[in-house]
């Protein structure tokens, strides 16, 4: 009797101070065992606080997981992790780029079915955001394969198109380039794979703003020491930003907006790629 009596009293007590912070709320449960009871149900009691506190926590873990879901929620839908190369086209004509580029087997299709395309060896043309056209593919050109195939390929293309874009980056082993070419002139590009394979024009303001760190060409791969930033793997996370201050970021695309337009897909004709 006397220890059900005491129960429902720890138990009262225990839901009267359900208010008070919860280093309060043990102390006060052992000082009422004590009181009540003795060292002899202290144990007992230590257990029940113990599935209090347990009980009490199971909310708390909970919140953050389901605020981070919500939080998720709201976020805009983006179209995709960044490819690995793409070209930036000023224009609004999906059709003229198509044309230059000399795409073969042209076919209309939606954003899923181009960005598909373009990990089975052919291109994907998008239709224009923001007055820009982007042009992603594995069969665009290679700084790190061939650098001078890279140079003729963008001056062609700047020749038929005006100003171009292209950018390349490897994360897997922090290689990485970008060019601005407009009318068949460089007017920026830098290239690095171990070591600098192209170092043209000066450093745009975007660069310095990013600090960027472009080698002088020829230029091998630094020492990097233990605490100290690789260089090459800051140019290599920070080229997305490159490419957003320039133009745009692809990965940083809101897919909702896209979902009535379409692209065009096709495969590069060999005598464009060289």
């Amino acid at each position: 009797m006397t220890a059900t009596w005491s129960m429902a009293l720890l138990g009262d007590a225990t839901g009267g101070l359900s208010a008070l912070r919860e280093s309060e709320t043990i102390l006060l449960l052992l000082v009422l065992a004590l009181v009540l009871f003795g060292s002899g149900i202290v144990l007992g009691a230590m257990y029940m606080v113990m599935r209090y506190n347990r009980q009490a926590r199971l909310p708390a873990r909970r919140l953050p997981r389901d605020r981070e879901a919500c939080r998720e929620r709201r976020n805009p839908m983006l179209l995709f992790t960044a490819p690995s190369r793409w070209l930036a086209i000023r224009s609004t004509n999906p059709q003229a780029v198509q044309a230059a580029l000399g795409l073969q087997k042209p076919k209309p299709c939606s954003w899923e079915e181009g960005l598909t395309a373009a990990h089975e060896q052919k291109l994907f043309i998008s239709p224009p955001v923001a007055g820009w056209i982007l042009v992603m593919g594995s069969t665009l050109p290679e700084p790190g394969d061939d650098v001078d195939r890279t140079y003729r390929f963008l001056l062609e293309l700047s020749r038929k198109l005006g100003h171009v874009q292209f950018f390349s980056v490897s994360r897997a082993v922090n290689h990485h380039a970008w060019v601005q070419a407009e009318d068949g002139a460089v007017l920026r590009a830098y290239a690095w794979a171990g070591r600098t394979l192209w170092n043209q024009g000066r450093m745009t303001r975007a660069e310095t703003d990013l600090s960027l760190k472009c080698h002088a060409y020829g230029d091998g791969e630094d020492r990097v020491d233990y605490g100290r930033v690789d260089p090459a793997a800051l140019n290599t996370e920070r080229l997305p930003l490159l490419a957003a201050r320039w133009s745009l970021d692809p990965a940083a695309i809101d897919a909702r907006r896209l979902k009535e337009h379409r692209g065009i897909a096709g495969q590069l004709s060999r005598s464009s790629a060289l």
